[in-house]
């Protein structure tokens, strides 16, 4: 396999385009005063929505029934948190990704 590719004229990121069902934001560092108060927040708006699934094995994790997901964790070693976005399209992981950041608690 790796020979093949090397036998390639494109970059792998070309090869395996075809085969990427997600839009990611990559991963967006905020800077908060309080990360459990932010995180909370975050997990108070979205308790509510029909379909939503939570987990909270890293950090904050919802998954929402059009199979779109966003997960938020605090920073170890920094007063940030970390989001991380994943939809079907870039106007659904933007809308999120969006909607996430708008929560109180960020500077």
């Amino acid at each position: 396999m790796l020979s093949a590719l090397g036998e390639q004229d494109r970059p792998l990121s070309a090869l395996t385009e075809k085969f990427c069902r997600y839009v990611g934001s990559g991963e967006i560092n905020s800077t908060v005063d309080d990360q459990a108060a932010c995180t909370a927040a975050v997990a108070r708006a979205y308790e509510g929505r029909p379909g939503a699934v939570e987990d909270r094995l890293d950090g904050l994790t919802v998954t929402l029934p059009d199979g779109c997901w966003f997960n938020l964790r605090p920073s170890n070693t920094e007063p940030l948190l970390r989001l991380n976005v994943e939809a079907g399209d870039a106007d659904r992981m933007e809308a999120l990704r969006d909607d996430v950041l708008d929560h109180p608690g960020r500077e």
